[in-house]
């Protein structure tokens, strides 16, 4: 029997590279557990640099970042790509500029996590994630439109949760000061009603794993990841 025939996927990636390449392994992993044997993704990444782009996130220039991440989905496109995910949560804020450049499907970040915590049963949820997709409309809202309460650290928190995110796991750095930072801040929201726990920047899953938190956790890298598998697979 013919082996099934994939879509090509186009990922716009190095947002940082350290979750980038986590998709790669997630997705791949996937392709082998379906389809066995040596089969690896049909995939085309498109890895930018994140210096200029994260100088943009914090002088709030999101017309011209959304110009860089049209002009990579373009790319991919040119190279062949059928759909495209961009491998960050933060930087769905531009999806509508990647699309209309494009007007290829694009696996939405926030909606598979919705989807999958809906699969479980819950309703109340935590969200951790750098400041923008904490508190901004883009992300947040897009979850409580599926029905979803979502709940997000003080200003405080909220601050070094985001500190955490560039200083170090954008940079490689995976420290236990931080784990254990990041687990009070989940068992914080889970005494305040919280089911489960987003980690809705695609680096926090790095660092934090099921056995830090005492609720459910929702890693997005990894649930962007299988609903790739997913698009690749089906026609």
């Amino acid at each position: 029997m013919a082996a099934k025939k994939q879509r090509t996927l186009g990922i716009i990636g190095g947002m940082s590279w350290e979750s980038t390449e986590s998709y790669y392994r997630l997705i791949n992993e996937g392709i082998k557990a379906e389809l066995g044997s040596l089969h690896s993704a049909d995939l085309l990444i498109h890895s930018v640099d994140f210096a200029p782009i994260g100088e943009l996130q914090a002088q709030g220039a999101w017309d011209e970042m959304g110009v860089i991440l049209a002009n990579s989905g373009k790319r991919l496109q040119a190279a062949g790509a059928q759909g495209l995910l961009i491998a960050t949560n933060t930087m769905h804020k531009v999806i509508d500029d990647v699309q209309a450049a494009t007007n290829l499907p694009i696996i939405h970040i926030a909606d598979a996590t919705a989807k999958a915590i809906q699969a479980q049963g819950l309703t109340k949820i935590a969200l951790l994630g750098t400041q923008f997709t904490m508190t901004q409309d883009f992300y947040k809202q897009r979850l409580i439109d599926t029905g979803l309460q979502v709940l997000v650290p003080e200003n405080d928190a909220r601050a070094e949760v985001h500190r955490i995110i560039y200083d170090e796991l954008c940079q490689g750095q995976f420290l236990d000061s931080s784990r254990q930072y990041y687990s009070q801040v989940i068992k914080d929201l889970a005494n305040k009603g919280a089911e489960g726990v987003i980690l809705g920047c695609t680096e926090i899953g790095l660092l934090i794993q099921q056995a830090d938190s005492p609720i459910a956790v929702f890693d997005t890298t990894a649930i962007h990841a299988a609903a790739a598998v997913d698009f690749l697979l089906s026609h």
